[in-house]
């Protein structure tokens, strides 16, 4: 059985789960987004798709995010703890995880996470991030995608790897025809330009579809 995420669980208890780039500068912004040239790794936007955490090692690293950007609430003693927090995003009745953890394995990880966080986890980088309410369509916002990201004239890895992002993000399953129409090139283009790792990841994004 499918639960709806209970997303508003979190924000009625003020837990922040979405942060844009603090350093980085963008390169172009406009009122729909911010192009990052050279990317940035400081863009932190959990539960931003329909998407599900679907293995114990994406369900640590959102942990190890909530834990970053919610550091305050070590503060604050009116703030929900995040032995409850982390509990609450585990229970699959709750609509964020697809999978059932039992609690000495979820009691590890929470220890592991209250232990050694608190720095900026790592993170993929991003070149393009729509703001709130851009009220762009997913069709609008894979145009944008398409324009900035294949106007470089250059088909590499990190290009290939952005264009698998952004279609993973508006809830698009990767092939490699809709990645070369977004870097406008053939799919041989892309096939030549892709490793292992690539196909690797390929497999897991849409596997969180």
């Amino acid at each position: 059985m499918s639960y709806d995420r209970n997303i508003k669980w979190l924000n009625d208890r003020h837990i922040i789960y979405r942060r844009d780039p603090v350093n980085d500068v963008p390169t172009v912004e406009t009122a729909h987004y911010k192009y990052y040239e050279d990317g940035t790794h400081e863009c932190y936007h959990l539960f931003n798709s329909k998407a599900k955490i679907t293995t114990y090692r994406s369900l640590k690293w959102h942990f190890y995010v909530l834990y970053y950007l919610n550091q305050d609430m070590h503060e604050d003693e009116n703030a929900l703890p995040f032995f409850m927090l982390f509990k609450f995003i585990a229970n699959k009745d709750n609509g964020f995880v697809t999978f059932f953890i039992s609690d000495k394995k979820l009691e590890e990880m929470i220890r592991d996470v209250l232990t050694n966080g608190g720095e900026p986890p790592v993170n993929k980088k991003r070149k393009i991030i729509f703001k709130d309410y851009s009220m762009l369509t997913p069709e609008q916002k894979m145009s944008v995608v398409g324009s900035l990201i294949g106007r470089s004239r250059r088909v590499d890895e990190e290009a290939i790897y952005q264009c698998m992002l952004d279609l993973n993000e508006y809830g698009k399953k990767i092939t490699w025809s809709r990645v070369a129409g977004l870097l406008n090139c053939s799919t041989r283009t892309i096939q030549r330009n892709i490793n292992d790792a690539l196909k690797q990841e390929k497999q897991i994004l849409n596997e969180e579809i």
